[in-house]
């Protein structure tokens, strides 16, 4: 039985359990981009812009690439990365740059921090749906107003990826990422579906009919096949916006191996 999330002993308080602590380079370059791109006017605006990165794993690689990458937009981001296990913290101090770049103890309860962006990869896997939908809150309740949290899954490599951008409100929008030539259809990407979703992809679902659209697109585009993975993703892009679905973002971000909905298309 999965353990419920609970105040780790010690100074940090730190709300819920360690996660396995897995990470690579370049492991979250297609959220980062993402963020970069379809978050730009939202990151040069905020007053404060303070940018938590929860539960990065055995080593800090992933928030200071995320670190570098803000800067792009905007230059005076603070990134404060969090994790409960004490020897991933002291690992990212010995890379820190205050108050640029810090790293503290901390959890779902984000340490103190009132962040106006929040990324949490790879953290609420190991939960049940119910544990999963409570850290929901218990994040979003720490967030500086107006703040937005982006909770999501990748493979180990960063090549299949899906998430969910969550406000106050609630849930606001899902995207799914890849790189195009590493999947057979689209439907091989559910496999990193977020915890609010992976075990709805059943028959009656709207997560399941999603996927199974994305596939049917992804054959019908089979012509632009030998116009590359890229040119076939963008095509069955296209098809789904065709056929109704409420797509988001353009050919653009379909061109990075995107493709962005409203949470309600999904919701179970």
């Amino acid at each position: 039985m999965a353990r419920k999330p609970r105040l780790a002993a010690g100074r940090a308080r730190a709300l819920g359990v360690p996660t396995r602590g897995t990470t690579n380079p370049n492991r979250l370059r297609r959220v980062d981009r993402w963020m970069t791109g379809t978050l730009s006017s939202f990151l040069a605006g905020a007053a404060d812009p303070l940018v938590v990165d929860l539960g990065y794993g055995a080593t800090p690689i992933t928030t200071v690439e995320m670190a570098a990458r803000l800067r792009a937009v905007r230059p005076d981001v603070r990134v404060l990365g969090l994790e409960i296990d004490q020897e991933r913290v002291d690992a990212g101090k010995a890379v820190a740059d205050p108050p640029f770049l810090d790293f503290r103890r901390g959890g779902f309860e984000l340490a103190g921090a009132r962040p106006v962006l929040l990324r949490a990869f790879n953290v609420l896997r190991q939960y049940t749906e119910e544990q999963a939908f409570e850290a929901w809150d218990t994040m979003l309740s720490r967030m500086a107003p107006g703040g937005l949290v982006v909770e999501g899954t990748c493979d180990e490599i960063g090549r299949r990826c899906t998430w969910v951008t969550l406000s106050a409100e609630g849930p606001l929008r899902f995207t799914l990422a890849c790189k195009p030539s590493a999947i057979e259809t689209p439907g091989d990407i559910a496999e990193r579906l977020p915890k609010a979703l992976i075990h709805k992809n059943v028959p009656g679902e709207r997560v399941h009919a999603l996927l199974a659209e994305l596939d049917a697109c992804w054959a019908t585009a089979a012509p632009f096949a030998p116009f590359g993975p890229r040119a076939r993703w963008v095509e069955t892009a296209r098809l789904l916006t065709e056929r109704g679905w409420p797509v988001l973002d353009d050919r653009r971000r379909w061109r990075l191996g995107e493709i962005t909905l409203e949470w309600a298309a999904v919701a179970p």
